[in-house]
């Protein structure tokens, strides 16, 4: 077997990263603590399967503001023949032992992700009624190679913003009625009937106002749950191509009797022959495209409804985006604490 260049599938596991970069974070400081401290062997995968998890978290706290919230499973996949086997890290460790190139080519690529994370927080930012474009916003994400493995949050996110003040501007409300008038069951139930359904036996009515909720952040294989509400449908946000597997697995694992899917406009007819394919036609409420999202955007953002609906839109998108992405604020105190900032990568390092 011919051996694989260390750099060739370090710059592989870079490219497949979100912006939160967990993975090369996580080589860099192996790497770092195999630098500085000497006390882990590369080779030995234990002596830092586990260990090097919290030193990622505690870098990844710092410079993207979160931790990985991944299974152990999918965390050690980082480790397999296919990604970064002790052998390769050892190789890594090689290049990186002298002046730790390694983890300054790392910490650079890191940088130039957040830079473009940046450019497209700004113009969330500055954007207004008249400026704001749902597609423009998407395509910044779909033309930066380094953001487009994230595009399915910014899609989330828009969806999220989106239905959420059109919900709220229509003052949709959501009512619960116990309608069993037994007396009895109603008393033998009170402090379930008051802690589950947050009414009691004297006041068998709540009414509330309608609401969306996102699932927060989704696992790898992006299956699950993206937004919910508290009126019925479960609602699920795909850019990527389906096959019948993905739907059943998507369907499968949404207990909600009705889901509504948001996709893009060519998949749609796709969706529909594969929902039908696998009988869950039924359960769907609703497909809705990008185009259906743009045109609801163009009218929330419109001189009619601009002043009402058009702000607290933009306001959503913009809490979202910054709940969702890293700034770049911790970035360059950490690459000069290190000294990342001051080294020059050899030919062939070049972060692009």
């Amino acid at each position: 077997m011919p051996k694989i260049d260390p750099k060739v599938a370090l710059d592989r596991i870079l490219k497949k990263s979100r912006v939160h970069f967990y993975k090369p974070i996580q080589i860099a400081e192996i790497l770092f603590n195999h630098r500085t401290k000497k006390k882990i062997k590369l080779k030995n995968l234990e002596s830092y399967r586990n260990i090097s998890k919290r030193w990622r978290d505690d870098i990844s706290l710092r410079l993207v503001g979160r931790r990985s919230t991944s299974s152990q499973k999918f965390q050690d996949n980082l480790f397999e023949a296919n990604a970064i086997p002790p052998s390769i890290l050892a190789d890594l460790g090689d290049l990186n032992k002298e002046n730790g190139l390694v983890e300054a080519y790392v910490y650079k690529a890191l940088q130039t992700r957040l830079d473009s994370v940046y450019v497209v927080w700004k113009y969330v930012k500055k954007s207004n009624a008249d400026t704001f474009s749902l597609k423009h916003l998407v395509s910044l994400f779909t033309e930066d190679v380094g953001l487009k493995r994230s595009i399915d949050k910014i899609y989330e996110i828009a969806v999220y913003a989106l239905f959420a003040a059109i919900v709220k501007a229509l003052k949709a409300q959501v009512t619960l009625e116990v309608l069993n008038k037994d007396r009895e069951i109603l008393k033998d139930f009170e402090g379930f009937i008051q802690m589950v359904l947050g009414i009691d036996s004297k006041n068998t009515k709540l009414v509330m106002p309608a609401a969306l909720y996102r699932a927060g952040v989704t696992n790898a294989a992006d299956v699950g749950l993206d937004m919910w509400a508290n009126f019925g449908p479960a609602i699920q946000v795909k850019h990527l191509t389906l096959t019948p597997g993905l739907v059943e697995d998507i369907v499968d694992n949404l207990p909600a009797d009705k889901i509504v899917i948001v996709c893009l406009d060519s998949e749609k007819t796709a969706i529909e022959a594969l929902l039908l394919q696998v009988g869950w036609k039924e359960r769907i409420q609703g497909i809705i495209t990008i185009d259906d999202l743009d045109s609801w955007y163009q009218l929330c953002l419109s001189k009619k409804y601009r002043a009402t609906l058009g702000a607290t839109l933009l306001k959503d998108v913009q809490n979202e985006f910054e709940n969702e992405f890293p700034s770049s604020e911790g970035i360059e105190p950490f690459l000069q604490e290190r000294g990342y900032d001051k080294a020059i990568l050899p030919e062939g390092w070049e972060v692009k």
